[in-house]
């Protein structure tokens, strides 16, 4: 078994517009880099597009018809808000990037991978079960998550954030389902301005383990939290599914934020994750990016973090 890569070219065609810092650049930086002699073995396949039985299970219809209902003709934008914009190319994108995680997870349930990584955007761990911000248009990783318990009968399911910013919509979709587990790293006092240590879950919901990180945080804090608040949760939870929310804007060198990370801290809490992913869930895994905005800090982060996946 090996790595899957999940992608598709309907990614590229989500136009936010000029100037705006979620753009097809970066998923192009990420094809490249991709492209090296490095990832030959890499398994790679086109994303589907998820089906409303899918969305339905993180979302209300009137969100996916808001979203979907909204999507413009050709050379046109419709502004959901002052972030988050959508062209007519927005629609097959995000419904691609919801599919990408469902078809991976089918995937490695099945053993036709080991993990698998989906590079697609729009991002996903912004939008809530009825709202759509922060550039997220469905709650990708946690439209993955129900699609796990739902398809697959995963008992228990765990959704691990290192984006930069906290995941409001991902643990707003998961926050009363049982067998769910979501933990972040962010930092303090950016947007969207959630994630604080006493979100921790519902009884009988899911468990949310929350750490905020000041800003100008780096490798020492970053690992600390992990190693001391994350993954001893974790590990206790006992995933049968690990999902990741791979966003890579804790860089040093992202212009979105003010965290101090370096590309061996990504591939470093990669390797940790993947450690309780073989104690627990025989190694099945399915990370799917986040954020990231300086395409060069995001491709040699995404490298770094398939690497590992495909070492594992």
């Amino acid at each position: 078994m090996t790595t899957l890569l999940l992608s598709h070219p309907d990614c590229l065609e989500h136009d936010t517009g000029e100037l705006h810092p979620e753009c097809a650049d970066r998923l192009k930086a990420i094809t490249h880099i991709l492209e090296h002699e490095d990832f030959f073995y890499l398994a790679r396949d086109a994303a589907p597009e998820a089906t409303l039985e899918q969305l339905l299970r993180a979302h209300t219809q009137a969100h996916v018809d808001r979203v979907l209902g909204a999507i413009p003709k050709p050379g046109d934008y419709h502004e959901f808000d002052s972030d988050t914009v959508a062209s007519s190319g927005s629609g097959k994108a995000a419904l691609r990037a919801a599919g990408a995680v469902c078809a991976a997870i089918d995937d490695v349930m099945a053993g036709g991978s080991r993990n698998a990584f989906c590079a697609v955007r729009p991002p996903g761990h912004h939008a809530g079960r009825d709202s759509v911000e922060g550039f997220c248009l469905f709650s990708n990783a946690a439209v993955g998550a129900l699609h796990a318990q739902a398809a697959h009968g995963i008992r228990r399911v765990a959704v691990v954030d290192f984006d930069v910013h906290h995941g409001n919509g991902t643990q707003d979709v998961l926050w009363n389902v049982p067998g769910t587990f979501y933990a972040s790293t962010h930092q303090q006092d950016a947007y969207p301005y959630t994630g604080a240590m006493s979100e921790t879950g519902p009884d009988g919901g899911c468990v949310v383990v929350n750490v905020p990180l000041p800003a100008g945080s780096g490798s020492d804090d970053f690992r600390t939290a992990y190693s001391d608040l994350i993954l001893p949760r974790l590990r206790d939870f006992a995933p049968e599914l690990l999902i990741i929310s791979a966003g890579f804007d804790g860089h040093a060198a992202d212009p979105m934020a003010h965290l101090r990370l370096q590309v061996a801290d990504f591939d470093w809490v990669t390797r940790r994750l993947l450690e309780i992913a073989a104690e627990s869930c025989g190694r099945r895994v399915v990370s799917v990016l986040e954020g990231g905005y300086d395409t060069r800090a995001l491709a040699a982060c995404v490298a770094s973090h398939v690497r590992v996946l495909m070492d594992a």
